[in-house]
């Protein structure tokens, strides 16, 4: 249950705290006055879409906030804020203690908004599935959904508790879906398979028989410089050897011979004839070491030509294949799968056939199930609308499902074969037809108040919201739409935005919406009425601005009369 909302620099309202009870809740005011505004804020708290215009003149933002009390028997509910991580199982309500959800929109005058559930940020899909368990609206403009077959659907699967019989079943569609698009695709890539495979298997032995390494191609590029350098290198190395041979490591020898006696007369000299020594040993080491490259390096013209004959072949592989040779031979890897995954096309085929077919019979089986069980509502479903129509001045009306029968696989849709549509007749003796081509505004209100009626005693959403669906109704007609949702207000919180005085009359907190002043601004207010303020406003409803003492005498008598039946 809707127990506070507060709403902060949202169009027309500066700033607004409700505290609502259960029962019968209604808000009246002039047309023009702001109620609408009011709904909007649920919308919003629902997910519903946000722009920047709907921010207060001169704010930064727009805040609207609610809490909820539910139900902690709830399970639908309890399971979907434990998936939005909300809730944690160890953390729920315990039996007959009452769960509580604060839900938070943030509305950026750019446009941009933030959600919050119980102080943390959520996505706005994830708070729209929770806010759905706990309210439900019903506006005038919901009257068009009366028009739509798929509203029509939703209905007899929500008034049949179907609705998880029929997520099995579109969980199956999508999977069925899903191995039909892979069947096309394998059978697309049957019919070029042999192209395919010999232009494959062509690639795979072109790499194969040149058979790259990895880092191959970088110390070929390497040796062929040393091969193009050989004459200067052995020319400069032979220079360093003669040198090292000739002009030091000779000299180096007497001057470390010397050192070595000298320590045997000065232990001071010691240390220094150590260093001699081991740089002495290091260039002799050195000298061997140019010997040994000298008499390695290549200078084989033959080999120059076979290195950049195989460069050759690696660069080609690459300009192919890849720009790297670790890229060529990934390349090769994976056309060697899909080769192999050529090789077992039909293998798969088969199986994904075979998968097609059993999915197809279960299927079958699952939408002819669900259709069954669809038919069995819709003729319960016809009666009690009848009965509701009946309790709203429509006792003449007649209400039914008319349901054609389908059993073609290619119409099948993930919500089954069925296309129920609700057919309507108000006048005896007139043939049922189709509601959008018979149904006048009147009772397009009622037809929709009483669909509300049956499916808010099939739900457990304790919440339910009426903007203006008296819409195009008075007089005895009024009355007992006013009955009527005063009867749901018997077990279910209904807020109700009215023009009619016979539902205003049956509230038990009664809110005034009106505009006024604010220095330079024009700002919404909504003022609770104390018991006796009430004739007045109910007055001003029936009257406008010319109230009489008529009139006053007869809003008195209408709210007497409602206390008296609510008793």
């Amino acid at each position: 249950m809707l127990k506070e909302l507060w709403i902060n620099n949202l169009a027309l309202i500066e700033e607004l705290r409700l505290s609502l009870g259960p029962g019968l809740i209604v808000l009246t005011g002039e047309t023009g006055a702001g109620k609408s505004i009011i709904l909007q804020a649920i919308h919003l708290l629902a997910g519903g879409r946000a722009s920047g215009d709907w921010v207060r003149s001169g704010a930064d933002q727009a805040t609207v906030e609610a809490f909820f009390e539910f139900d902690p028997d709830h399970d639908e509910l309890l399971k979907v804020l434990a998936v939005a991580g909300v809730l944690a199982a160890e953390d729920q309500p315990a039996s007959g203690e009452a769960g509580e959800l604060i839900v938070k929109r943030v509305i950026g005058a750019k446009g941009k908004s933030r959600f919050y559930l119980n102080g943390s940020m959520a996505t706005a899909a994830t708070v729209g599935g929770i806010v759905e368990h706990l309210l439900s609206v019903a506006s005038q403009h919901d009257h068009q959904q009366l028009l739509q077959a798929r509203y029509h659907l939703d209905c007899i699967d929500a008034a049949g508790d179907l609705l998880e019989q029929r997520r099995t079943f579109s969980a199956r569609f999508e999977q069925w879906q899903e191995v039909k698009a892979r069947l096309h695709e394998l059978r697309s890539r049957e019919q070029d398979k042999e192209q395919r495979r010999d232009f494959l298997s062509f690639q795979c032995q072109e790499i194969a028989e040149i058979a790259p390494a990895v880092g191959e191609d970088q110390r070929l590029l390497d040796e062929r410089d040393r091969l193009k350098a050989s004459d200067s290198l052995i020319a400069l190395g032979q220079h360093c050897y003669s040198d090292l041979a000739g002009k030091i490591n000779g000299p180096l020898a007497l001057v470390r011979k010397n050192l070595e006696q000298m320590a045997t007369l000065d232990e001071g000299v010691a240390k220094l004839a150590e260093e001699v020594a081991g740089a002495s040993f290091i260039l002799e080491e050195a000298q061997l070491e140019i010997s040994r490259y000298l008499q390695e390096l290549p200078s084989d013209q033959a080999r120059l030509d076979q290195v950049t004959a195989r460069i050759d072949q690696l660069q080609r592989l690459k300009r192919k294949y890849g720009p790297t040779i670790d890229e060529v031979l990934r390349f090769a890897e994976e056309a060697g799968r899909e080769l192999e995954n050529l090789e077992n096309l039909e293998v798969a085929l088969n199986e994904l056939e075979r998968e097609q077919a059993e999915l197809e019979t279960e299927l079958v089986l699952l939408a002819g199930q669900l259709s069954a069980a669809r038919r069995q509502v819709a003729d319960d479903f016809s009666q009690r609308v009848g009965r509701e129509l009946a309790s709203l001045a429509l006792e003449q009306a007649r209400f039914a499902v008319e349901m054609p029968v389908v059993g073609d696989l290619e119409r099948l849709t993930r919500l089954g074969w069925d296309r129920p549509e609700f057919v309507f007749s108000a006048n005896p003796g007139e043939p049922l037809k189709a509601v959008a081509k018979v149904a006048s505004g009147g009772e397009l209100s009622r037809l929709m108040l009483a669909l509300k009626s049956i499916l808010a005693r099939q739900d457990k959403v304790e919440s339910v919201i009426f903007d203006e669906v008296d819409a195009g109704i008075s007089g005895k007609t009024a009355e007992s739409v006013a009955r009527k949702i005063r009867e749901l207000a018997g077990h279910h919180q209904v807020l109700c935005i009215t023009h009619l005085p016979q539902i205003a009359a049956g509230a038990d907190d009664h809110y005034v919406v009106r505009k006024k002043s604010s220095g330079e601004r024009t700002v919404t207010e909504v003022v609770g009425l104390a018991e006796e303020e009430r004739p007045a406003e109910l007055a001003r409803m029936l009257a406008g601005d010319e109230v009489t003492a008529k009139t006053m005498e007869y809003a008195s008598e209408l709210l007497a009369s409602k206390r008296n039946r609510s008793r």
